[in-house]
């Protein structure tokens, strides 16, 4: 039988308290919520949740990679291939973008389970990521929030073995963004509740456990999408749920991740679930969709990984509000963006394996590892005798820093740092960190990241953040 293989998650360091949005001094241990910061979106979410999901299996094994998310921001161009190739995925992976809904990530998940079940696909990598937006100080501002989720699908050794998944469809306006704008809408709270969110959920959820053969109260846990924490009271009643079995909704820590929350609220169900647990995941947008597992053995023997606790430890609150909208673009500029064509495609293309793969080069003579890859062995000189060597899932350490105050950043000082990695040196850009936090032989790891935009469309390169204890 199908099933969840290894989950991961990835929610940004950078926090911003509630109270700034309010006008009001931040203070220590109140509500916050995750946020995106100038050099992330919902595709470098997308790979770092991947990374934390493929620990301890091997990449090569990965047949199919589908990316759910409302808020990519490119028509006509597939951000799953973007993944892919961040993650040095194989050639003949089979990409899907899952988009136009907040379901889309329940919906990639049922694709996924469906593509395995039927044998068309092994092991197929699932990846929800969002980063919407509310206008600046608007209703919807303070409960949105930017996270991804992944899950590797497959049948050997599932982790959660899924019994049953049921879906309904229900055309209501309640969440929409136009094309080209930035901001999500919302109508009245009230009608979107009780005439959307409340009968769609409550149908999904009784489906769902009715095909499964179990009734609500066999269920430990259940990770449910919902637009506020007291919206979800109805629900309950109705499908026999007890406050006891809700996942915590991480209000106040995270926000509504869009396409990614109920995801996000599965790896976490997923994180204290033992053998014999049964679950319950169930996300609304345009109807809503509703799945039951039931945890196995195989849990106890998945590898560490950082998850949603690890990554929710990992916190960096903003000292103002004003950082917040210069790291989205949305404070007021003298001069607009220019409007040129950006890096040359022809460029981005020669480039791509060391640009988006973060591959360098290793020769076969002499074990030498070189970045970007050269013709020439600078230690042994042979020519053109190279392989493929990937450094993205690699540590290295800081062997020189320098802060730059020129370089656009909604932060300054851009920190730029060298980096030697399997021997090879690499200069990169440091994020998740302050000047004083730069040292040298600080360990780093490499992370996938918006390095600018030039043409209207995010470029991307890997940037070296601290490694902090834990996993």
């Amino acid at each position: 039988m199908s099933g969840i293989r290894a989950h991961g998650a990835y929610i940004p360091r950078t926090r911003l308290p509630l109270s700034l949005i309010a006008g009001r001094p931040a203070k220590d241990g109140g509500p916050e919520k995750a946020v995106a910061y100038d050099d992330e979106d919902s595709l470098t979410m997308a790979v770092d949740a991947a990374v934390d999901c493929l620990r301890g299996f091997d990449r090569e094994e990965v047949d199919g990679l589908y990316l759910a998310t409302t808020s990519y921001g490119l028509r006509e161009k597939q951000g799953a291939a973007v993944v892919a190739k961040a993650l040095d995925l194989r050639r003949d992976v089979h990409t899907v973008d899952v988009s136009g809904s907040l379901r889309a990530g329940t919906s990639a998940i049922d694709a996924a389970l469906n593509a395995v079940g039927a044998g068309a696909a092994k092991n197929v990598l699932v990846v929800a990521s969002d980063c919407r937006m509310g206008a600046p100080r608007g209703a919807l501002e303070s409960k949105l929030g930017d996270g991804a989720a992944a899950f590797l699908v497959g049948k050997d050794a599932p982790i959660a073995k899924v019994l049953s998944s049921h879906a309904v469809s229900a055309e209501l306006q309640d969440y929409w963004r136009l094309d080209g704008e930035r901001f999500t809408h919302q109508w009245e709270d009230r009608f979107v509740v009780e005439e959307g969110y409340v009968p769609s959920m409550i149908e999904a959820l009784r489906g769902a456990i009715e095909k499964s053969g179990k009734t609500a109260a066999d269920f430990s846990k259940a990770a449910l999408f919902t637009p506020e924490a007291r919206s979800v009271g109805g629900v309950m009643k109705k499908v026999g749920l007890r406050p006891e079995q809700l996942q915590d909704f991480l209000f106040g820590r995270l926000g509504n991740a869009g396409a990614a929350f109920t995801p996000i609220l599965l790896v976490a169900a997923l994180e204290t679930a033992r053998a014999g647990d049964r679950l319950l995941a169930a996300s609304y947008g345009d109807g809503a969709h509703a799945f039951a597992f039931e945890v196995t053995d195989a849990i106890g023997k998945l590898p560490q990984r950082r998850g949603v606790r690890g990554h929710l430890d990992r916190r960096r609150p903003l000292k103002s509000y004003d950082s917040y909208l210069r790291s989205r673009g949305l404070d007021p500029k003298e001069w607009s963006a220019g409007a040129d064509l950006g890096l040359s495609a022809t460029v981005r293309y020669r480039e791509r394996d060391a640009d988006i793969g973060f591959v360098g080069a290793r020769c076969f003579e002499c074990g030498q590892v070189h970045f970007p890859k050269t013709r020439v062995c600078y230690r042994c000189h042979s020519k053109d005798k190279w392989e493929p060597h990937r450094l993205s899932d690699k540590q290295g350490r800081v062997l020189s820093y320098t802060f730059d105050y020129f370089f656009p950043t909604a932060e300054p000082p851009t920190i730029m740092i060298m980096t030697e990695v399997d021997g090879a040196r690499v200069q990169v850009q440091l994020t998740n960190a302050e000047p004083a936090d730069a040292k040298l032989d600080m360990p780093v790891e490499y992370v996938f990241r918006k390095i600018h935009n030039a043409g209207g469309k995010p470029n991307y390169f890997w940037k070296a953040s601290p490694v902090l204890e834990g996993v």
